[in-house]
């Protein structure tokens, strides 16, 4: 199964959320990341949507999805024709002996220390699911008390983009 990610642009309404997601249930389809946020444009909500699946099934809850009259434009974005990036939080135990050390981590991989406390660091590190993955493995042998960790979200590379037709 590949990874497909949908960039859906949306009017920003009450429960257009849930209509799509719910579209993705329905079908017994796994969304394996969501990100909402509002555009340029206050009526308009960009909804980036990766989903694991074949070429089929992205077809299909793209149609589906189209028929959903809030649903403004949707395009499946092509890995090497996008910028896409992830974020997640991370609290990591640290002691005065290994301080130093998880700061360095943290420096490698640009992540921002957003938090100190005597008994733990909290950093933040965007990019893409592989460089978040090998932040959290390479930190995880001190200790990670918890994370948040957004959606992927997802812009056409260049002057391409998923415009609203006027």
């Amino acid at each position: 199964m590949e990874k497909y990610t949908l960039s859906v642009l949306v009017e920003n309404s009450a429960g257009v959320l849930s209509r799509v997601v719910g579209l993705f249930t329905r079908r017994g389809f796994n969304i394996h990341s969501l990100s909402v946020g509002p555009t340029a444009d206050d009526r308009v909500s960009r909804i980036t949507i990766e989903v694991k699946g074949d070429v089929y099934m992205v077809e299909q809850v793209s149609k589906q999805l189209s028929k959903l009259m809030e649903v403004i434009k949707i395009k499946t974005l092509k890995e090497s024709e996008m910028v896409k990036r992830g974020l997640v939080l991370v609290k990591i135990k640290t002691t005065p002996k290994n301080r130093g050390e998880i700061i360095e981590v943290a420096n490698v991989f640009r992540a921002n220390i957003i938090d100190l406390s005597p008994t733990t660091i909290t950093a933040e590190v965007t990019g893409s699911d592989q460089k978040i993955e090998a932040f959290l493995n390479m930190v995880e042998g001190y200790g990670i008390e918890e994370t948040a960790r957004t959606g992927m979200t997802a812009l056409e590379r260049g002057a391409n983009t998923l415009k609203i037709d006027k």
